[in-house]
């Protein structure tokens, strides 16, 4: 009977840990199928193969036509027999449905499959996301999670793309890195910068805070792991479809600014200098690096080390607003990151109403733009208000945050006496190198 006793003990503490988690992974579960129905005159109407009514529904995705856009329809392996825009960990998700579809792959309803199982994938990445960015905010704020599981913004992008598949991989990292789990955390950075480039971004905080703490070796290991997940997903794809691997890279550089960037306006605007295209590169990389440069100068010389969530969000924030691109879904990327740095309802409210407006923005501008359907849509400049309007709303809610670590009294995560709950190693680490400015 103790022998049952010690089994039991162990599995009834782990139940009574999951139970509070239980409610979240459901809201999760009706953020995920709301997501769904809002792609149903697309999915279940005729709005997906009609260039007008897809944009004028609002239910576009990218994952539907990247059927017969990427050559899946006709059983063509991505890289090896056509050259996928996209990274590996993508890649590899296409070609696993690809194999299972049955029936012909040429047909509609091979399409309709394809966007119906990578849905299923992408709610539960979802849900794993959830639950662990709940983990990551800790008892106290678990429900904070819920605005990454019914955020406005989610519920409108969730399915335009496979970005949910790296904020799970992503957000998995920083929850074994809380945990002091460093070469699993690199082991799944590295996993998610193979799905999407944007968590290669979170190497720069952990770098940061290392420098200012002396903590190397966990940062040592974490890197090796990211690099080494990284090249074992990618090195073989390199060495047999070299040229099919690299188009993401080649069509990232090459690529022009883009619907939803600040570049695009500029562009658009014909402003001098920043408008110019020639220059396109190279101010992206100088306005992405002083953001960097700012954020390095904030976490070597604030009197209270910043927590690991704000070098993060900061971090990705600064990407997204310097990026010549800036897709309607990115916001996925941002939402858990900006929620654990700074869960304050107002501005991220806020945003949200930016974001869903950019959304519906996007959309009318692109079937306004089609030949002879002007009358359905808006104006460049209606449109460009959209695109100012997140950006704006994205520096408020980086000012914020820039405040709340100048002034920790201000930082509502810290108000209870913690230190950095998600921060592992860094928790309560005493500093080993410190600017002062004065």
């Amino acid at each position: 009977m103790k022998n049952i006793e010690r089994v039991r003990t162990p599995l009834s503490d782990l139940g009574a840990r999951a139970v509070p988690y239980v409610p979240l992974a459901l809201f999760a579960g009706l953020g995920a199928l709301l997501a769904y129905l809002w792609k149903w005159p697309c999915r279940f109407g005729a709005a997906w193969n009609d260039g007008t009514l897809q944009f004028t529904n609002f239910c576009y995705t990218d994952i539907y036509p990247l059927w017969w856009n990427e050559k899946l329809n006709e059983g063509k392996v991505p890289y090896f027999d056509y050259p996928v825009e996209y990274p590996v960990g993508i890649g590899g998700i296409m070609e696993f449905f690809r194999r299972i579809i049955p029936g012909d792959p040429g047909t509609a309803e091979a399409g309709t499959m394809f966007y119906d199982l990578t849905v299923i994938l992408m709610a539960i990445c979802l849900v794993v996301g959830v639950l662990m960015m709940a983990a990551l905010a800790g008892p106290a704020r678990r429900w904070d999670a819920l605005w990454y599981a019914l955020a406005p913004a989610l519920i409108l992008t969730a399915y335009i793309n496979w970005d949910l598949a790296a904020n799970a991989l992503a957000l998995g990292a920083l929850l074994a890195w809380s945990k002091r789990r460093q070469w699993l955390a690199g082991v799944l950075l590295g996993l998610a910068i193979a799905t999407k480039f944007y968590p290669l971004m979170f190497l720069g905080p952990l770098f940061l805070l290392a420098l200012r703490t002396g903590r190397w070796k966990p940062f040592a290991q974490t890197l090796a792991g990211a690099v080494g997940a990284w090249l074992v997903v990618n090195v073989p794809i390199m060495l047999f479809a070299f040229d099919g691997w690299k188009r993401f890279y080649v069509f990232s550089q090459e690529r022009p600014a883009d619907w939803g960037s600040v570049w695009y306006f500029f562009q658009q605007k014909t402003w001098p200098f920043v408008g110019d295209p020639e220059r396109l590169d190279t101010l992206g990389i100088l306005s992405l690096g002083a953001f960097c440069l700012g954020i390095a100068v904030l976490t070597l010389t604030a009197r209270d080390r910043p927590r690991l969530a704000q070098l993060c969000f900061l971090t990705l924030a600064a990407f997204m607003l310097t990026n010549k691109v800036w897709s309607p879904q990115y916001v996925l990327w941002l939402i858990p990151f900006a929620v654990l740095a700074r869960p304050n309802w107002k501005p991220i409210a806020l945003w949200m109403v930016a974001e869903c407006w950019y959304f519906f923005a996007i959309w009318l501008y692109l079937v306004g733009l089609q030949e002879g359907n002007a009358h359905l849509g808006i104006s460049g400049d209606t449109y460009f208000t959209a695109v100012w309007g997140r950006a704006i709303t994205i520096l408020i809610m980086m000012a914020f945050v820039v405040r709340d670590i100048l002034k920790p009294d201000k930082d509502v995560i810290r108000q209870d006496g913690t230190d950095d709950r998600a921060g592992g190693v860094f928790d309560d680490a005493p500093d080993r190198f410190r600017l002062a400015l004065t």
